[in-house]
């Protein structure tokens, strides 16, 4: 046995009573227990619960509640039958308001923190939610043959494991998906290879740009080992019963590759009505997995942007051209720039597909200095960032080179935000306003947006 797992604390087995004073910024109640900071996963504020250790660290402990005496009046009753293990949903127990007031919450601490801004300094933007179930179109399903669970299982992980949670169905993904658990699980139990197949990517693409209408369904099969033709057979008739996508990934994402349909471009689409616009994509391209919030985000910006004809515009992490697009639409001379040269590949496209001309896109890792690139040579009226989690701290410490009247950012991890907005506020811009959207409901990842303006001297 090593001296790192001599050393490791047992876990008391029985559970204890404790007190919630407050929720972390992952959603987890905070309390104390003989001093010492403690986490409780499925605890509110202000709740009592019984709860039982789960992990045991020098500085904090984390629990988990197994029964709650005093309720908070924000606690709802789960409408998923695993969601105390599922590792898919973190905030189940809240009602979807309180979890956005508590991402809004969230978010001006963390601007307070880093900036000494409070809310009564910006304008707070109205929250942005919708439906709050069957809204993930894309998502990694973990797949694993277990003989003892009666064959294959398909679904995200547990909480706190590499296990993959026993589920039939599942509340966050779109409908079209979430009804072929069942059928996948049966598909893979059937396969002489069911053991090498270890997930399975998911995207859906809207067929139209009504809200209401069915989605088309593509599937990656990742496989360790080559299918059998028996075993591709009955992935393709699976595809042809149920008309989705069947694709395989046999190796890197290079390998990705469609065996049905047969013929045709390897692409699903959405639309964005309020800009007359839409798109093309390989299901392997990052798009956003909540399309009606991705709607509402995108009107959203191309008001706050206030695009002028004739301005020159820098989209940053542009993407396939989310926002690129509905700018460009505005009459504006748009720049997209994006660290993949798939994704500008991809840019160009949906340009031609909506019929748009003089759109630049460009190849650039945006973490690293622009140097001589010809479009950061370049004066521009108004920038969009729209980073990774990583944040945009080493293109913002560059924008003086651009010197854009109004800069909209458009955030995936509040921290980031908050850090990279003292950075723009040390360079003479003022925050205008901020907000949450509810990208991801029934987990703590927050979706937020800032707009800062050059001041004057």
């Amino acid at each position: 046995m090593s001296p790192r797992r001599s050393r490791r604390r047992k876990l008391p087995l029985e559970p204890i009573e404790v007190n919630v004073e407050s929720l972390s910024h992952e959603g987890r109640g905070v309390a104390r227990i003989d001093g010492k900071v403690a986490f409780v996963e499925g605890a509110l504020a202000g709740e009592t619960v019984l709860a039982k250790y789960v992990q045991s660290r020098s500085q904090f402990d984390v629990l988990s509640a197994e029964q709650i005496l005093l309720s908070s009046d924000a606690r709802v009753a789960s409408d998923c039958s695993v969601s105390e293990i599922c590792g898919g949903c973190s905030l189940r127990h809240m009602h979807p308001d309180q979890q956005l007031e508590m991402k809004q919450e969230m978010l001006l601490d963390l601007l307070q923190h880093s900036t000494g801004l409070t809310s009564s300094d910006f304008e707070l933007l109205p929250k942005l939610a919708a439906d709050t179930s069957h809204y993930r179109r894309k998502a990694r399903l973990a797949v694993r043959y277990v003989q003892k669970k009666g064959g294959a299982l398909v679904g995200f992980r547990e909480k706190h494991s590499s296990f993959i949670t026993v589920m039939d169905d599942c509340r966050v993904l779109v409908s079209e998906v979430s009804t072929l658990i069942n059928t996948l699980k049966n598909l893979i139990s059937g396969l002489s290879s069911a053991a090498d197949i270890p997930q399975i990517e998911v995207a859906a693409g809207e067929t139209e740009p009504d809200p209401g209408a069915p989605l088309e369904i593509a599937l990656i099969f990742r496989h360790l080992k080559p299918l059998t033709p028996a075993d591709q057979n009955a992935l393709i008739q699976f595809a042809s019963e149920h008309q989705i996508h069947c694709y395989l990934q046999p190796g890197g994402l290079d390998s990705v590759h469609r065996v049905y349909p047969d013929g045709g471009r390897e692409r699903l689409g959405y639309f964005l009505p309020d800009q007359q616009v839409q798109y093309a994509f390989h299901p392997m391209d990052f798009t956003q997995i909540n399309g009606p919030i991705n709607r509402q985000i995108v009107s959203r910006v191309v008001e706050l942007m206030a695009v002028q004809p004739g301005e020159r515009v820098l989209d940053l992490f542009c993407g396939l051209g989310n926002f690129t697009l509905p700018l460009a639409k505005q009459g504006a001379q748009v720049v997209g720039v994006e660290g993949s040269q798939a994704m500008v590949e991809r840019g160009y496209e949906n340009a031609d597909l909506n019929g748009l001309k003089g759109l630049e896109f460009y190849c650039k890792d945006l973490f690293k200095p622009l140097e001589n690139a010809e479009w950061a040579q370049q004066r521009y009226d108004k920038v969009l960032l729209d980073p990774p989690r990583s944040g945009a701290i080493e293109i913002i410490q560059q924008m003086r080179r651009f010197s854009p009247k109004r800069i909209v950012y458009v955030s995936c991890n509040p921290a980031t935000l908050a850090r990279d907005s003292a950075e723009l506020l040390a360079q003479g811009y003022q925050l205008k306003s901020a907000g949450v959207m509810d990208m991801f409901p029934h987990t703590a990842h927050v979706e937020s947006m800032a707009v800062f303006e050059q001041q004057h001297n």
